[in-house]
């Protein structure tokens, strides 16, 4: 087999590609230095050549992930804006964009400690959301609200199931989340109208 040669930075965008494919697949689990190796078709000590360690690799995926996540939700909004659609379209594209896996690795590596000092990735939201406010309305109120939707996003692949059960919903309640989406978008619009 011959060895294919790239730049460091084109490598590193292969690998930061089939870790983000593996998460999307597998969740945080699936992504293994060796199964990346794989997916790139170079070997373990390539990919640890470039990220030095798992954990490193993590963390860059999430920051590739939060680049990918930004231009995803601009463009979700952009849309939004466009068609002039209904609220509830918005909070679904938002939703189905943290069901790639994203959300899952941002509460795996939080819970192993590592921080993330804010990049405002959703400040086109907040301003957006913010214009269909009162004008008297709070621009802190409006980031409030837009942060606890973007924690219930990213938290319901992992544990929306289980919080609905918790909240004895069964069945197929329990284990869909449209229920849930429809009912963040409720609350949303509730926020949006009230000054």
């Amino acid at each position: 087999m011959s060895r294919t040669r790239r730049t460091p930075d084109e490598a590193r965008r292969l690998i930061l590609d089939a870790a983000a494919a593996l998460l999307a697949e597998g969740g945080v689990a699936a992504v293994q230095v060796r199964a990346v190796a794989a997916r790139v078709g170079m070997t373990d000590a390539g990919v640890t050549h470039h990220f030095r360690s798992r954990d490193n690799l993590l963390r860059e995926l999430l920051r590739h992930g939060g680049r990918q996540l930004r231009a995803a939700v601009r463009d979700v909004l952009s849309s939004w804006l466009e068609r002039d659609a209904e609220l509830l379209e918005l909070v679904e594209s938002l939703a189905s964009l943290y069901r790639r896996g994203y959300g899952e690795l941002a509460v795996a590596l939080h819970a192993a400690g590592w921080r993330d000092h804010g990049s405002g990735m959703l400040n086109p939201v907040v301003d957006a959301l913010h214009k269909l406010r009162p004008p008297t309305a709070s621009i802190e109120d409006t980031r409030l609200t837009v942060a606890a939707l973007h924690q219930a996003m990213v938290t319901e692949p992992l544990y929306g199931s289980a919080f609905r059960r918790s909240a004895g919903l069964t069945g197929t309640a329990a284990g869909d989340p449209a229920a849930q989406v429809r009912w963040w978008t409720k609350q949303l619009q509730l926020n949006l109208v009230s000054g």
